[in-house]
């Protein structure tokens, strides 16, 4: 009874903590103090690290980015040029819990399967997408 159920690739917790280790060591290259938080592809928390002296809001927004990156599949950063110039969008947006329309989450995909999600909260927003990059580049998978 195929139709009944649904195999789905999931990220496994032992390559999300690769991925928030990798995210916090290249912020400590970078000099900057971050969260980082891995999601699988349902939106739960797989792993997640905050570095001493990291922002304490931003480990709820680091989930967040997390979520929002897997629930829809593309990157955090894209939200902007998606909403372009529709205020009301844009204003409608940022009252949903849990989303997150600025860099810094990004889906994790295993040939071509949305597998999970990164999402890094901290610094400027470009540093905190550099994280996730490295995060993504640990565990060997492409980045979108």
């Amino acid at each position: 009874m195929s139709e009944l159920t649904v195999n789905e690739s999931s990220l496994h917790w032992q390559a999300a903590m690769r991925a928030v280790a990798a995210a916090a060591q290249h912020a400590e290259k970078i000099g900057v103090r971050i969260n980082a938080a891995v999601v699988d592809r349902g939106g739960n928390l797989l792993a997640f690290q905050r570095q001493n002296g990291a922002p304490l809001h931003s480990i709820s927004i680091a989930m967040d980015k997390a979520y929002t990156a897997v629930s829809f599949g593309f990157p955090t950063a894209d939200w902007m040029s998606l909403i372009g110039d529709q205020p009301q969008l844009r204003e409608g947006l940022v009252q949903r819990e849990r989303l997150v329309i600025f860099g810094g989450g990004l889906p994790i995909r295993l040939d071509g399967e949305l597998v999970g999600a990164i999402g890094v909260s901290g610094a400027s927003e470009a540093q905190d997408e550099a994280c996730a990059n490295a995060g993504v580049e640990a565990i060997g998978l492409p980045i979108e």
